[in-house]
């Protein structure tokens, strides 16, 4: 598959996706060993599920990623990547499981950077006080995070939107114009490119809240995502962003996934009894996500709920 930059028809499309499965909401004991218990990892299955997100991003989204931008906590960072290397791949294998099942990749068709404004809520309502940092300071060294993406993907010749983190005990008002701000610069900067920002809950949520026309709150499965798009003419002037679709995205007061005036789509979640692979179908205007078990819980755990999945993870 060619990722070459070319016209995008007069549209800018972008994608704002959560990161997949992080290791303290699948592990309970993990954060009482970790050195940096507010900055955990990916499990196995996760890394699975966000080559596969790319895969299926790859094959049935219908318009090329030619910038991947990401928040600095690890659980992003490990999702982006896989996701990367699903999109960059050389010839890639439909069996393929992981970055570690690609070979070789396109490193110069699609760019990688790094963002503050895309981090993680610095509140106590998105990371517990016992596991976050006791001066409040959350460190992180770039250089680090960059060598985790496959070779020759990042552009390190470019500024971020947001030249610093947050401080600790950002308010609601403030994470909420902070990510919706840093989606507009981003949109902005590169005004003939189609984006994937890979984020939190609480930046899928606020995006969402922003752009659909429906003023409530919603839950946001692993990988789950919103689309976006808007018009871009030829002088770079733009118009408002609109939903296109969301892909794993519940209301949160009757968890029904959002429907209808989502590009005329109709998400559908199942939870059969088998299997233990993340799977995508395609239907309407998008690709859409089909749950056929996960391996660590019971199958009568999971098929009690469709979305029983965001059940087990009560914050970002």
């Amino acid at each position: 598959m060619e990722f070459a930059k070319g016209k995008i028809n007069g549209h800018q499309n972008v994608i704002v996706m959560r990161h997949s499965d992080r290791a303290d909401h699948c592990e309970p004991l993990w954060a009482s060993t970790a050195v940096r218990p507010w900055d955990p990892p990916l499990v196995h299955d996760g890394k699975v599920r966000a080559f596969q997100t790319g895969q299926r991003i790859r094959s049935q989204v219908g318009f090329p990623i030619h910038r991947v931008i990401v928040s600095p906590f690890l659980r992003c960072i490990q999702t982006a990547a896989q996701v990367v290397a699903a999109l960059s791949a050389v010839n890639l294998d439909d069996n393929a499981m992981s970055s570690k099942d690609v070979p070789s990749i396109y490193n110069s068709k699609l760019k990688v950077a790094i963002e503050f404004g895309l981090c993680e809520i610095l509140n106590t309502v998105a990371i517990k006080s016992e596991v976050a940092p006791k001066d409040g300071k959350f460190d992180f060294k770039i250089s680090d995070l960059q060598a985790m993406f496959p070779e020759g993907t990042v552009d390190i010749n470019v500024d971020m939107a947001c030249k610093e983190l947050p401080q600790w005990e950002e308010s609601a008002a403030g994470f909420k114009e902070r990510y919706v701000s840093t989606l507009k610069v981003l949109a902005d900067k590169y005004p003939s490119e189609n984006l994937l920002l890979v984020t939190h809950w609480g930046g899928v949520g606020t995006i969402l809240y922003k752009y659909f026309n429906d003023a409530t709150k919603y839950l946001v499965d692993y990988c789950g995502c919103v689309e976006l798009r808007r018009q871009v003419s030829n002088n770079n002037e733009s118009e408002e962003f609109e939903v296109v679709t969301s892909h794993g995205v519940a209301f949160k007061d009757n968890k029904a996934p959002i429907h209808g005036p989502v590009g005329g789509s109709n998400l559908q979640f199942t939870v059969p009894n088998n299997g233990t692979d993340y799977l995508w179908t395609p239907r309407a205007a998008g690709f859409y996500p089909l749950l056929q078990g996960l391996s660590r819980f019971s199958p009568s755990k999971l098929a009690a709920s469709r979305f029983s999945l965001w059940k087990l993870a009560a914050t970002e």
